[in-house]
């Protein structure tokens, strides 16, 4: 079914006016306020859609598995999206072989422009730069202060003092070596993994160690003949604090951790 925004434009392609009829919300479309218009022209014509964001960015880079019918907000190709004004069927049939709008819409997506406007950008900055403060945290340590982690309101702050400025059209992953070389010279900072040990008393054991080997990758572990668990996990060393917390929480503070700091130190006792 071909659906448009109730109450503007043409009929689409033909169809009866009763087919322009908003979808069921638990479909999952998204609504127009979250879209952003994809555009591309051809052959004379110009044909644009209405899509998630980054859903949108993924779609691009192949990397899209979802429903496509989740990540849109009108299952229409336009010819002004704003004014809900639809090409001619002939255009469409000419540039995409079909008019099914579902095989259309992923191709508009990868051949056109991402068009955004003043406040998508800056709400897309916004959410961009905060995922990268996050992602960051979760894997940077200070080298000049033993391996501590930076807290995000530090590379928030520190960020703040650099030219460094958040693509929202990029993935975070994409400029996270951007970000770092601007940070370098404001905070000492690097990426790093840590190993840690914890050991868990046998009255905590059963339940502790299913969370803990969950929260990174579980290097070593072995049951002691009392009851105790040990585990050796790898995981970013910016969720230090995190797993302190962990093994606090889930041992009633009885339990034990470790940093271990070079191969000979993985063992149990």
């Amino acid at each position: 079914m071909i659906i448009g925004v109730p109450g503007v434009g043409s009929e689409p392609y033909g169809r009866e006016r009763s087919d322009l009829c908003p979808r069921p919300e638990s479909v999952g479309m998204i609504s127009l306020d979250e879209a952003v218009t994809a555009r591309l022209e051809s052959h004379g014509a110009r044909f644009e859609v209405l899509v998630d964001p980054d859903a949108a960015l993924a779609i691009r880079r192949g990397e899209f598995e979802g429903d496509l019918e989740d990540v849109i907000a009108a299952e229409d190709v336009f010819e002004d999206a704003s004014r809900g004004d639809r090409p001619a069927e002939t255009d469409v049939e000419a540039v995409f072989d079909t008019t099914e709008p579902l095989d259309i819409i992923p191709e508009v997506i990868r051949e056109g422009e991402i068009q955004i406007t003043a406040d998508q950008r800056r709400e897309m900055q916004d959410q961009k730069r905060k995922q990268l403060i996050n992602t960051i945290a979760r894997n940077a340590i200070n080298p000049q202060m033993d391996g501590a982690p930076h807290p995000p309101d530090r590379i928030e702050s520190a960020l703040s003092e650099t030219d460094f400025r958040i693509d929202p059209m990029d993935t975070v992953e994409n400029q996270i070596d951007d970000a770092l070389d601007a940070l370098r010279p404001v905070i000492p900072i690097r990426f790093e993994e840590v190993t840690m040990a914890a050991q868990i008393p046998a009255d905590h054991a059963g339940s502790a160690q299913a969370q803990i080997r969950q929260f990174g990758d579980l290097v070593r572990e072995e049951w002691q003949n009392d009851g105790s668990w040990i585990g050796v996990v790898e995981f970013p060393a910016g969720l230090q604090n995190d797993f302190y917390e962990l093994v606090s929480e889930q041992s009633a503070g009885e339990g034990e951790v470790k940093k271990i700091r070079d191969e000979d130190d993985i063992r149990t006792q």
